[in-house]
C-alpha cells in the first residue's frame, strides 16, 4: 500500500486543529509547563517522544491542540487530549499554567497520585475528563473555581476524602460524575447550588452514614440523581420539586422511613429504591406514571397491598416494558384486577402473599428470582431471508437490516460505544430514538445504523456498552464507504461533536473496527493511528508511519522519470504556463514545511515565488488524487477559460515526474475562514463583510451563468473563499465541481445533475444530500451558510449546534441582534436585518424556497446601495491596512438587546439607517 494512502487515512481531517503558522511560537510559560507534565508521565508506548522538540504547538506535540491569542500574539494550549495512552506517573502542578485550556482529557490511563490544586487556576476549562485512572488523594477545594466547567468526569478512580463545599460554585456544570471512588464524609448541601446540573452521579462511594440533603429536591434542571451504594442513612427527601427528573437511584443504602407520597416527574423512567430499610406502603403517586420502565422496591420492609393501578391507565408505547420488582418485602395483599398486560413483569417472591399464591391466582409472579434482567444482546439482529452466497460474509459484508432495498449487501464500519449515564433502564423502547439521534448528528439516515449488541456493564448498571455498525447509503454503484466518509464519521464521533442527549447522556468512544474492504492490508498499528487521529492527537504518529512506509516503498519510478522530456504530450493552453518540476522545487524551497499554507482533499498547498518574482499558490496533488493525463489537461483547459475578478485565477500547471500541480494567483489575506477566526475577526466591519459576500456571490453567479458550460461549484465554504490584499473575495477550488448540462438547440437540458453526494458537512445542501440531485440552488444553500458565518462569527457546526437552527430560533424569538458577531462593531440595523433575511432564504431546506444566484446578487447590491445612501462606504484608500473604513461618527447606538419585530423584514425601507452595537 502506498505511503500516501496511510497518511490520508490517519489524518482524519484534524490537521486544521494544529497551529502551523510560520513565525508563531508557544507562550514560554506553557512550553515550560508541558515539559514538566512530560517529565511526570511515563509512556510505555513511547508516543510522547515528540514532546522533546522545542515548540509544542508549532511542532505538533501529540495531543496538544493550540490556538493563537490576538492580545499577546502567542500560541496557547487550548486542548490537551491524551486519552487511552497507557500513561503512568502523576499529573504535574504545572498544568495550572495552561490558563487558556478548555479541554483536559486524560481518560483511560494508569495515572496515579492526586489531582493538583493548580488545575483550579484554569478558569477557562470546559471539560475535565480524568475517569478510568488510579488517581488517589482528596479533591482540592480550588477545583470549585472552574466556573466555566461543563463536565466534571473523574469517576472510576481511587479518590478519597470529602466532597469540597466549593463545588457548589460550579455554576456551568451539567454533568458531575464521581462514582466508583472512595469518597468519605457527607453529601454537601452546597451541590444543590449548581444551577445547571443535569446529572449528579456519586454511586459506590462511602459517605459515612449521612443523610441526603433536603435541598437536593430543589435542583430544577436535574435529570438524573444516582446515589447507589453510598452508605446513606435517614429518610428520602421530597424530590417532587425536580420537574424533569428521569432517573432516580437511591438503592443499596440504609435509608429508613416511608417513601414520600409526593408525585415525581411524569417523565421519570426509573425508580430504584431497593436494598434499603424502607417501611410503609407503596405510595399512590407511583401509579399511572406514563414513561416508567422500572420500579425496584425489593429487599425493604414495605407492607400493605399492591395495587394494579400502577400499570393501569398507562398507554404503553411500542416496545415499551414495565418491570415491577417487589421481592422480599412484607406485602400481604393485592388490590384491583391483577391481570397485567404481557409487557408488564411483576416479581413478588419473598412476600407473605405468595404463601396464598393459588388462591390469589398469582403463582406466575412468585417464582424464584434471577436478579436483574440483562439488556438484549443484539436488538437489530432481525431474521433476514436472503441468499448467503450473494453477500460474502468472509469479506465482512453483511445484509443491511433496515435497508429500504431488500437484501442490500454492504460493508459496515464498526464502532465501540459507551453510554456513560443514560437516564433509562430498558433500551429497546428507545432504539429508534437513539438511531435518529446518532445518525442525524452524523449526517446519515437511521437505516444506516445497526445496533449489533448492547449490555449493561456488570456492577455499573449506569453504563450501557454498545457495538454499532454504520452502513453506507444504498446506491447502485458502491456498497462501501469511501475514505473521505470514513474519516468524516470517525472525526465527528471521536471529537465529541455529537451533542449530549438528555435521555442517553454523555458518551465515550471505545474503538473503531476497520476490517474487510476498509482494512486494505493496514496493520493494527496503523488502525490505531487512524483512531487516535480522529481523536485529534495522532497526526505525528501517522506522519512517522508515513515516512517509514515511504522509505520502504519504491519511488514509483520517479528517478527514471527525471530523464523523460518535460511535456509528455504537446499541449498548449492559452493563458496558462507549463512549469517543470524543478521550477516548482525552486519556487517552494523544495516544498519546505515553512512554505506550506494549507492542505485539502487534493493535496498540500505551498506558497511559491517564481523566477520572475511572482508570488503564487501551488497545489500539489497527493498520489491518491492523481488523474489521468487526459483528465488533468481537460480540467486545466476548463479552468483556463474561467476569467472573473471574483474567481482565483489559474497561472499554470506542472505535469512531470508523476506529479500534478496547479499554480494559482496568491491571495495574501488567506481564506475567509481564517479571517473570521479569533485572531483577526476584530478587523471586519459590517461594510467589509457585506463586500466579501457580494464578491463571493458574483463569482458563483459567473460560474452558473457565464461559464461555458455552466459550472456548479459543489463545495462552497469559508475555506474556499480567498481574500486579496484589499479584502476582495475570490472563489477558489473547483476540484469537485460539476458541469451543468446545456441545451444544443434541439433538446431540453435536465434541471439537475445526478451525482454521488460530495461536499463539506455544515455547508451541504440537505435536499441534495437526500436526493443526490445537484442543482445551482445547492450552491445557493452553501453560500447562505457563509453569509450566516459572516453575520454571526459562528461555525456551521460546532459542538452539535447547527448555525441555521441557532440563527432561525434567535430571529423567530425577536433576538436576532443578540447573535450578531460581537467583533463586528457598530452596524446599520436595517441593512443587517435585510442581509440576515437573505441568508436564511438561501439556507432553506427545500430548493424551491431558495432564491437564484442572480436574485442573491441583486439583493446584496440593494443593501450596498442603502449603505452608500446613508454615508457608509468602504474606502479603497483604507484597504492597505485592515481593509476597513469606519462607520462614521454620527452612528446611533441603541441597546444591545434590541428586539426585532416583523422578521423577515419585508417592511424595510431605505433612508436613514440606525446603527447598533452587537452584544
Amino acid at each position: 500500500m502506498a505511503w500516501t494512502r496511510v497518511f490520508l487515512l490517519g489524518a482524519v481531517l484534524v490537521l486544521s486543529s494544529f497551529c502551523l503558522a510560520a513565525g508563531q511560537i508557544t507562550h514560554p510559560s506553557e512550553v515550560t509547563a508541558l515539559r514538566a507534565i512530560r517529565r511526570k508521565l511515563s509512556d510505555p508506548k513511547k508516543r510522547l517522544n515528540n514532546w522533546k522538540s522545542k515548540d509544542p504547538c508549532a511542532s505538533n506535540w501529540t495531543g496538544v491542540i493550540c490556538s493563537m491569542n490576538p492580545n499577546d500574539g502567542y500560541l496557547h494550549v487550548q486542548e490537551l487530549r491524551l486519552l487511552n495512552f497507557s500513561l503512568n506517573g502523576k499529573l504535574a502542578p504545572e498544568l495550572g499554567l495552561l490558563s487558556y485550556m478548555t479541554i483536559l482529557d486524560f481518560m483511560w490511563n494508569n495515572i496515579s497520585g492526586s489531582i493538583p490544586r493548580e488545575i483550579g487556576d484554569i478558569t477557562s476549562l470546559n471539560l475535565l475528563l480524568l475517569n478510568g485512572n488510579q488517581i488517589s488523594g482528596s479533591l482540592p477545594e480550588e477545583l470549585g473555581n472552574l466556573t466555566n466547567l461543563n463536565r466534571f468526569q473523574v469517576d472510576l478512580n481511587n479518590i478519597s476524602g470529602p466532597l469540597p463545599k466549593s463545588f457548589g460554585n460550579l455554576t456551568s456544570c451539567q454533568h458531575f460524575l464521581l462514582d466508583n471512588n472512595n469518597l468519605l464524609g457527607y453529601l454537601p448541601p452546597e451541590l444543590s447550588q449548581m444551577p445547571n446540573l443535569k446529572i449528579l452521579q456519586l454511586d459506590n462511594n462511602n459517605f459515612g452514614g449521612t443523610e441526603i440533603p433536603e435541598s437536593y429536591g430543589n435542583m430544577s434542571k436535574l435529570l438524573k440523581l444516582s446515589l447507589r451504594n453510598c452508605n446513606l442513612q435517614g429518610s428520602i427527601p421530597n424530590l417532587s420539586g425536580i420537574p424533569n427528573l428521569l432517573y432516580l437511584d437511591l438503592s443499596h443504602n440504609q435509608l429508613t422511613g416511608s417513601i414520600p407520597s409526593n408525585r415525581l416527574s411524569n417523565n421519570i423512567t426509573t425508580i430504584r429504591l431497593s436494598n434499603n430499610m424502607l417501611s410503609g406502603s407503596i405510595p399512590s403517586s407511583f401509579s399511572g406514571l406514563p414513561h416508567l420502565e422500572r420500579l425496584s422496591l425489593e429487599n425493604n420492609l414495605l407492607n400493605g397491598s399492591i395495587s394494579s393501578a400502577i400499570w393501569e391507565n398507562v398507554t404503553f408505547a411500542a416496545n415499551a416494558t414495565l418491570t415491577l420488582d417487589f421481592q422480599n418485602n412484607s406485602f400481604s395483599d393485592i388490590s384491583g384486577s391483577f391481570v397485567p398486560p404481557s409487557n408488564v413483569t411483576i416479581k413478588l417472591n419473598g412476600n407473605p402473599l405468595c404463601t396464598n399464591a393459588n388462591a390469589l391466582n398469582i403463582v406466575q409472579f412468585c417464582g424464584t428470582a434471577n436478579g436483574e434482567d440483562e439488556a438484549p444482546g443484539s436488538p437489530d439482529n432481525s431474521n433476514i431471508t436472503c441468499p448467503s452466497q450473494s453477500c460474502p460474509l468472509n469479506d465482512h459484508f453483511e445484509y443491511v437490516p433496515g435497508s429500504p432495498v431488500s437484501c442490500c449487501c454492504a460493508a459496515p464500519l464498526g464502532v465501540g460505544f459507551l453510554l456513560r449515564s443514560p437516564s433509562i433502564s430498558e433500551f429497546p423502547p428507545y432504539t429508534d430514538q437513539f438511531k435518529a439521534y446518532i445518525t442525524s448528528n452524523l449526517g446519515l439516515v437511521p437505516y444506516q445504523l445497526c445496533i449489533d449488541s448492547l449490555i449493561w456493564q456488570k456492577g455499573q448498571r449506569l453504563r450501557l456498552r454498545m457495538y454499532l455498525k454504520f452502513f453506507p447509503q444504498y446506491n447502485n454503484q458502491s456498497n462501501t464507504f469511501n475514505t473521505r466518509e470514513i474519516q468524516r464519521i470517525i472525526d465527528l464521533i471521536a471529537t465529541f461533536t455529537i451533542p449530549v442527549d438528555d435521555i442517553f447522556g454523555p458518551y465515550d468512544l471505545l474503538n473503531f473496527t476497520l476490517v474487510g474492504p476498509y482494512s486494505d492490508g493496514i496493520s493494527k498499528g496503523v488502525i490505531a493511528g487512524i483512531v487516535l487521529g480522529g481523536l485529534s492527537f495522532a497526526t505525528v504518529i501517522v506522519l512517522v508511519i508515513a515516512v517509514v512506509f515511504r522509505k520502504k516503498q519504491p519511488r514509483h519510478g520517479r528517478k527514471d522519470s527525471k530523464q523523460q522530456p518535460f511535456s509528455k504530450t504537446a499541449v498548449i493552453i492559452e493563458g496558462v504556463k507549463g512549469f517543470s518540476f524543478g521550477e516548482m522545487e525552486i519556487a517552494t524551497e523544495n516544498f519546505s514545511e515553512a512554505n506550506q499554507i494549507g492542505q485539502g482533499g487534493y493535496g498540500k498547498v505551498y506558497k511559491g515565488i517564481l523566477a520572475d518574482g511572482t508570488v503564487v499558490a501551488i497545489k500539489r496533488a497527493q498520489h491518491g488524487s492523481l488523474q489521468g493525463e487526459r483528465e488533468f489537461f481537460t480540467e486545466i483547459g476548463l479552468l483556463s477559460r474561467l476569467h472573473h475578478r471574483n474567481l482565483v485565477s489559474l497561472v499554470g500547471y506542472c505535469d512531470e515526474e508523476q506529479e500534478q500541480m496547479l499554480v494559482y494567483e496568491f491571495m495574501p489575506n488567506g481564506s475567509l475562514h481564517s479571517l473570521l477566526s479569533a485572531r483577526s475577526r476584530g478587523t471586519l466591519t459590517f461594510v467589509t463583510r457585506l463586500h466579501i459576500a457580494l464578491c463571493s456571490a458574483k463569482g458563483v453567479l459567473y460560474l452558473h451563468t457565464e461559464a461555458y458550460p455552466p459550472i456548479i461549484h459543489r463545495d462552497i465554504k469559508a475555506n474556499n473563499i480567498l481574500l486579496d490584499s484589499k479584502l476582495n473575495a475570490k472563489v477558489s477550488d473547483f476540484g469537485i465541481s460539476r458541469l451543468v448540462p446545456v441545451t444544443d438547440g434541439e433538446e431540453v437540458a435536465t434541471a439537475h445533475v445526478s451525482t454521488v453526494v460530495r461536499g463539506t458537512p455544515g455547508y451541504l445542501d440537505p435536499e441534495y444530500f437526500c436526493t443526490h440531485k445537484l442543482t445551482e440552488k445547492s450552491d445557493v444553500y452553501s453560500l447562505g451558510i457563509v453569509f450566516l458565518e459572516l453575520l454571526t462569527g459562528m461555525q456551521p457546526i460546532s459542538h452539535g449546534r447547527n448555525i441555521v437552527r441557532e440563527v432561525t430560533a434567535a430571529c423567530q424569538s425577536g433576538a436576532m441582534f443578540s447573535i450578531i458577531d460581537q467583533n463586528m462593531g457598530p452596524f446599520p440595523s436595517d441593512c443587517v436585518k435585510k442581509f440576515m433575511t437573505l441568508a436564511l432564504r438561501c439556507s432553506q431546506d427545500l430548493m424551491k424556497d431558495r432564491p437564484s444566484m442572480l436574485e442573491v446578487v441583486r439583493e446584496l447590491e440593494n443593501i450596498s446601495s442603502m449603505l452608500r445612501q446613508a454615508g457608509h462606504s468602504r474606502s479603497e484608500s483604507n484597504t492597505s491596512g485592515s481593509g476597513i473604513s469606519g462607520m462614521g461618527t454620527s452612528a446611533v447606538y441603541p441597546g444591545r438587546n434590541s428586539y426585532v419585530s416583523g422578521f423577515p423584514g419585508s417592511d424595510l425601507v431605505s433612508g436613514v439607517i440606525p446603527t447598533i452595537r452587537p452584544r
